[in-house]
Formats: C-alpha cells, structure tokens, sequence
C-alpha cells in the first residue's frame, strides 16, 4: 500500500495533525494521541502520524521507566486483544492491524506486541509501518537477537540491505560465534553492495562486480594516504600506467582525476573525466557534477592567487555566472535528477527568481534526501513574494515531517515564527520562538524575542 504525504490529506486532518504534534511538543503527548488516531482511521496511509503516535506513545512509557513486570501486566491486560487480532490476520488485515495499535498504545515496548504489529502491518500491506515503529523501538531492544532478526527481515522485504546489514552485524557482536548470524552478515553485505553498485544485471559477474568494489575503495585509501607532492606523482604514474592497461576501468580513471585535483592540476582532472566518459562511450552524471566541482575549485584557486581586489572580484563574478550556468545546463540535460532541479532552485533563489525557484523546488520535494530543504526554500519563496499563508502551509508540511529539534527543525520553527507574527498571531509566534529557546538560548535572536515576550506580559 502506498504511502500518502501531507500534502494529500484533506485540510480537516492537516489542521489536525498539526494540532496533534503542537500538543506534544507542549508536553502532552496523551492528548495527541486520540487525534492521531482520528487522522489514522480516515487514512491509514499516512506514515507520518502513525510515526508521530508512536514517538508519542514511546515518550509517555519511557517515562514510566518500564521493568519486566510491566511487560508481564501488559500481555495480561492485552492477551484477548491480541488473540483477536491474530485471528483477523489472513481474512481481516486491517482489523488485525487495528487490533494491533490498541496494544501498541498499551505496551509499545512489549516485544510480544511488536512482533504482532510487525505481522499485522505486513498483513495490510504496510510494511513500511512495521520498519518504522520497529526502528523507533530498537534502542530499547539494542540487545534482543529476535528483535534485531525481525528489523533486519523487514529491512531485506523493503529492499534496504544496508538496514540488515546494520542489524546482522549487532547479533554478530552479541553472539560473534553464532554461524548463522555470520552468515546473514555476509548475505546482507552482499545485497548491500550490489544495491549500491546499482547491479541490477543478474547475468554480469558477480564475482567480479565484488572484485571491482573492493578495487574502488583500495584507491580511495591510497588517495587519503597521500602526504606530499612526491606520493601524488608516484601514485598519478600508477594510475596511468593502470588506465592504459584497463581503459575501461572506471575506477582507475576516476582515482586519477582526483589525484590530479589533489595536486592541483585542474586541467588535466578534467582532461581525466572527459577521457573516462569517452570510454564509457556515454555522459554520466556523476562525472558530470566531479567536473562542475573541479570547475569551482579551479576558480576559488584563482582568486586566492589574485592579489588585485579588483581582478578578484571580477573572478568571483565569474565564478558565480559559472555556477548558475552549469545548474541550468545540468537541470536540461537531467531533467529527471532531482537533485540537479534542487541545486537550480537554490540558484534562481539566490537571484530572486522566485517563481522559476518554486517550479524546481516543488520538484525537487519528491527527492527524499532533500525533501524538508525544498520545502523550507519553498516557504522562502512564497514568504518573498508576499504570500504569508501560503509559505506557512509549506512550512507546516515540513515541521510535520521532522520529529527531533535538530537544526532544520529549528530554521522551519524559527521561520513559522517570523510569519506568525507576520501575520499578527503574537502567542502563536511566541510559542513556536519558545520550542526552540527551551533547546538552544543561543539560536539567532530568539533569545531576545522571548526576553520581548515577557517584558511586555510584565
């Protein structure tokens, strides 16, 4: 089943959901709880509250500083819940997976319970649910083997190796001589570095793709091993000497570029990658944004080289032409990379095109690794150009999404702030300055905001 984001959601749940996370960064989290539910009943494809009720849930039982015991109580007081569930699973998957969030709201550290959850999600056809609350779970279960077991099983039915690679490795350090935990290690190591090796060809080598990994990190360790001008010639004559014997070896051409940067030949690193392409016989956009780097770096040489103010600030110009050139010729010719639209949406923000920053960013928002930084520079956009409301909405869609005060959190909150009052809602600015004073006193200027609070409730 396919997950929804916010943005999807009827305006009643948005508004709901947003009341639902204000009560828990309020302190009450078992007052949001009947609201996440609310959201979850109308629409159980909204990963985002059933995260945020879990975080929740979590808060409230860690508070209780849970023991044995408790678990015990729990399976007591839970026990015909979950037979009743367990009798839902193959005819009723939704009603099990209903069943099985009563019981998480009674015990979400009961390992009994997550285990049904886990089979319930996967049951409805949301396994993802079952990843997410088992993940938030895990630090309380650091040291369970059959609840590592579990999260990695689920990490290899959602396609993450690496996930199940993390927990494997776990039971290997809790069980080192455990066979069959050595084992899955080295399965999930495998799957992980094919996936990352983007070897979707079931007929290549398999053998060699694993030779060809392990050659790629040797030359990266060498090229951090590099002390001086003598080891960068050493090693750019053995990497040439490689190139001419394996030419279409990407690796080696690859290490040989960025020997060459590291000596500060510019030229030939470029000359290095444009060869590299050319016996690919195909552009790569990967080589394509090392050469637009280089291109950078070429240029931040040349102005700390130049000693006339002038002539430097005429190459910094340069520069910035450069880059804004190359994220538009990269945008066309990748039109399907979203990070290329994102870092073109940066570009025309920087230069106040506002609308044409919107059109990239939205875009961009599908990229999950940079989902929250397109939606923050959306509200950016919207808040230039007059449109309070609107950059509010976008930046709700973002605080929704982000569950620890990290420093986005702080930059949206922050934000939503400055719009608040913007929009001549004092308390409510006043709260969101106060999320963030009550973590860092030292964030911008919100330290005299909330002193501004308080002087004038005096």
């Amino acid at each position: 089943m396919a997950e929804i984001t916010i943005d999807k959601l009827p305006r009643k749940l948005r508004e709901t959901f947003e009341k639902a996370n204000l009560a828990v960064e309020r302190g009450s989290p078992e007052y949001a709880f009947g609201m996440y539910k609310q959201i979850l009943a109308v629409e159980p494809r909204f990963l985002a509250a059933r995260k945020n009720l879990r975080v929740a849930q979590l808060k409230v039982a860690m508070a209780k500083k849970p023991t044995q015991m408790t678990h015990q109580m729990s399976s007591l007081k839970g026990m015909f819940t979950l037979m009743g569930g367990q009798g839902k699973l193959n005819k009723d998957p939704k009603g099990a997976l209903a069943a099985a969030e009563k019981l998480m709201e009674l015990d979400p550290l009961n390992f009994q319970f997550l285990k049904f959850y886990s089979d319930a999600a996967q049951a409805a056809e949301m396994t993802e649910a079952a990843v997410q609350t088992l993940e938030l779970a895990r630090p309380y279960f650091a040291k369970n083997v059959d609840f590592l077991r579990m999260l990695a099983s689920l990490y290899l039915e959602t396609k993450n190796p690496a996930g199940a690679k993390d927990c494997y490795g776990a039971v290997v350090k809790l069980r080192p001589t455990d066979q069959q935990a050595i084992k899955d290690l080295k399965d999930a190591a495998a799957l992980d570095t094919m996936k990352v090796g983007n070897w979707e060809d079931t007929k290549s080598d398999y053998r060699a793709k694993l030779k060809d990994q392990k050659l790629a990190k040797q030359l990266e360790q060498q090229n951090r091993s590099v002390q001086g001008e003598t080891d960068v010639a050493d090693l750019i004559k053995a990497r040439l000497a490689d190139v001419q014997r394996e030419p279409q070896n990407m690796n080696f051409r690859r290490a040989l570029a960025d020997l060459y940067l590291r000596g500060g030949q510019f030229d030939e690193a470029l000359k290095a990658l444009d060869d590299a392409e050319k016996a690919a016989g195909r552009a790569d956009p990967q080589i394509e944004k090392m050469k637009s780097s280089i291109k950078v770096k070429r240029y931040d040489a040349a102005i700390a080289a130049e000693k006339d103010p002038a002539k430097a600030e005429a190459i910094k110009q340069e520069r910035a032409a450069f880059i804004f050139d190359d994220a538009v010729e990269m945008a066309r010719r990748y039109p399907n990379d979203l990070q290329c639209r994102y870092d073109l949406g940066v570009q025309y923000f920087g230069r106040e095109r506002y609308m044409d920053a919107i059109e990239e960013f939205q875009l961009a928002q599908r990229n999950p690794q940079r989902r929250i930084q397109a939606l923050y520079h959306l509200a950016l956009c919207f808040s230039r150009m007059g449109q309070a409301d609107i950059a509010f909405e976008q930046l709700k869609k973002a605080e929704s999404e982000l569950t620890l005060m990290d420093e986005n959190k702080k930059a949206i909150t922050y934000e939503l702030g400055l719009l608040s009052e913007q929009m001549g809602r004092k308390d409510e600015a006043a709260a969101y300055y106060k999320a963030i004073y009550a973590v860092d006193i030292k964030y911008r200027d919100v330290a005299q905001k909330i002193a501004s609070v308080y002087q004038k409730q005096a």
